[in-house]
């Protein structure tokens, strides 16, 4: 039992959301409510009360995003620091930070857990229209909100006070917590959450805020923020919360309900090699890759919240501060999105030399290292060649876009130009889903993700026999295709339609992967990445388990490949050495050491093999 710190106390009394009408005019808060008017009556009988109230959480929600990046990222392996790094931002990539660190604060997510428990604790849930429920989203979105920031918070402190009654004066404020973990977080959420498993999200339309996004950086233009998409789905958050803890047959269930129920693919998607790219690949293009495919959508457009189905849910962040919550993000990678005079959206005008943030020789390397799969020809036989340029994953030079300027050449990451924090998107959520399969048993259920994508023509890929000499392609064990017709049914008959159009994520960067015809086969890459990990002196013990544990690594890879600077990677990388301690397959301490390993380019101040120091000083 510990006491909240006085910081939070004091703050979380501040915390009410009002319940006045929202204001839906460009000029105002995308999020605003009458902040004059706190609310102390546990009264929530009306009707509108729910699009108030929720919109309110989510802009507590906004305050979290530079702190949710900041912490997620430098802690990683995916950055570096440089001469403009600020110390904050040191301290946080060499785990010197302090309580003084302004990117270490609980009580940024302590303000939207008392926001939702003051919403559970007082909504009226039987309000009705006609036969419809009409709290239910709201009220699922404010326990799936709650859960998620305790995660969050137990992800940086480790142990965190809890509670789920209200905090509304000084007394409740400064009273004991109990304290908890990430298992009992998800013990004590996660029954309630499962009883609104499905439930959609709310979805009020499209909230006004008007935002300089238009290619006329003098003309502002009106940015509608897709409120569904602000939203936590239940099922994502129940996937995590049972991901975080190790129960991954449950973890893969509730990632699935979210795919199945919501339809949500893996759609093609293409990286075109245009001027830019010849410009900086220069002779690494063979020849014969004279040209590409371009169906689908394009993989640098994948972070517009308008006509892809990749965003599940981003935190949007508002032009100027009379318009709402801004951010610091795109700044700090290096491009300047509040400027009124530094020319067109996107021009290299808005580019910072004094970037604070550059990408990490790792993940150079590993972008570097990867192949790029092109057709080449028509084989015999009706079959297709493909071949493979060393050109790594084109993924890297979308992210980090090569700039010019000033006689200096530098690199700018570009996912936060629109200043929208993704939090979840369709491949975070199948790269999650990948990792809980993987470890149920299933390396080559979650490989298929990576290489073809769950759908209907895997069953061309499964084994028959024990044969030795199975073809190639031929990876799919017939254990797991029951599995997948089953227990994750993506094959079963009522859903085989739903995933016809699943692709292999690795594609969207290293192009053709899928099939029997690309290099890009299961064998082959697990055999290489378990010949990478047995030159860093692991022994294979020649069972599945060994499989198991390189695959992870090939999805830890891909989520880098994938997932780079949107705040997930120190979370990732902690969970999965928690994953590698637990099964304790090279050693009880094995996945603190693969951590600390990838981590001591950083030269850290505290050691890592100590998983105490994985957390941030609670403030």
């Amino acid at each position: 039992m510990i006491k909240t710190s006085k910081h939070i106390a004091t703050c979380l009394l501040c915390c009410s959301i009002a319940a006045a009408p929202i204001a839906l005019t460009g000029c105002e808060d995308m999020f605003e409510t009458d902040s004059d008017r706190q609310i102390f009556d546990p009264e929530l009988d009306q009707l509108t009360d729910s699009m108030f109230y929720t919109l309110g959480i989510m802009k507590g929600l906004q305050m979290a995003a530079d702190q949710y990046v900041m912490q997620g990222e430098m802690r990683g392996d995916l950055v570096a620091t440089n001469q403009y790094t600020e110390t904050d931002l040191r301290e946080l990539a060499n785990f010197s930070a302090t309580t003084a660190n302004k990117y270490d604060s609980a009580y940024v997510y302590y303000r939207v857990i008392n926001n939702c428990n003051y919403y559970i604790a007082h909504r009226d849930t039987t309000l009705r229209v006609g036969s419809r429920q009409v709290a239910l989203p709201e009220y699922a979105e404010a326990l799936a909100v709650r859960a998620w920031a305790y995660m969050q918070l137990c992800k940086t402190y480790g142990t965190v006070p809890f509670f789920t009654e209200p905090l509304v004066n000084i007394g409740d404020a400064n009273s004991q917590k109990e304290t908890k973990d990430l298992q009992g977080i998800c013990d004590a959420l996660a029954p309630e959450l499962i009883r609104f498993s499905g439930t959609p999200v709310p979805d009020y339309g499209s909230v006004s805020a008007g935002v300089l996004n238009s290619s006329d950086s003098d003309n502002p233009q009106e940015k509608s923020v897709n409120s569904k998409l602000a939203m936590l789905p239940v099922d994502v958050v129940l996937g995590d919360l049972f991901l975080e803890t190790h129960q991954y047959d449950q973890a893969a269930k509730y990632y699935f309900n979210y795919l199945r129920t919501n339809e949500l693919t893996l759609g093609q998607t293409f990286i075109n090699i245009d001027s830019y790219l010849l410009q900086i690949l220069e002779d690494k293009i063979p020849s014969s890759l004279t040209s590409m495919n371009s169906e689908g959508f394009s993989w640098s457009s994948i972070f517009s919240v308008n006509g892809n189905n990749d965003i599940v849910t981003y935190i949007p962040l508002a032009a100027n501060k009379l318009r709402g919550v801004v951010t610091e993000l795109p700044g700090i990678f290096g491009y300047d999105f509040y400027s009124t005079t530094g020319g067109a959206a996107g021009s290299n005008a808005r580019y910072l030399l004094e970037r604070q943030i550059d990408a990490s020789p790792g993940y150079v390397a590993l972008s570097d290292a990867q192949d790029y799969y092109y057709t080449s020809g028509a084989g015999t036989g009706g079959s297709t060649v493909v071949s493979k340029a060393d050109i790594g994953d084109l993924r890297r030079y979308i992210t980090m876009r090569q700039v010019a300027k000033n006689d200096s050449a530098f690199a700018v990451m570009i996912k936060f130009t629109s200043a929208n924090v993704p939090i979840y998107r369709a491949a975070t959520v199948y790269l999650r889903l990948a990792e809980s399969l993987n470890r149920m048993g299933y390396p080559d259920a979650a490989f298929a993700i990576l290489k073809d994508g769950i759908n209907e023509d895997l069953t061309t890929y499964v084994q028959h026999g024990d044969s030795t000499d199975l073809e190639a392609n031929r990876y799919i064990r017939p254990q797991t295709a029951q599995l997948l017709q089953t227990a994750i049914p993506f094959l079963s008959p009522e859903n085989t339609q739903t995933f016809v159009d699943n692709w292999g994520i690795h594609s969207r960067g290293c192009n053709y992967t899928q099939g029997s015809f690309s290099p890009y086969q299961y064998q082959t890459i697990v055999a290489n990445k378990m010949a990478e990990l047995q030159q860093q002196g692991i022994t294979a013990t020649g069972t599945l388990n060994d499989t198991i544990n390189a695959v992870e690594d090939l999805i830890c890879d891909e989520m880098a490949l994938e997932l780079a600077f949107e705040g997930n990677r120190f979370g990732d990388l902690t969970r999965i050495a928690r994953h590698k301690n637990n099964a304790a397959l090279y050693g009880a301490n094995y996945g603190s050491q693969w951590l600390a390993r990838k981590l001591a380019y950083k030269h850290p101040v505290v050691d890592l093999l100590d998983k105490n120091n994985w957390y941030l000083p609670f403030k």
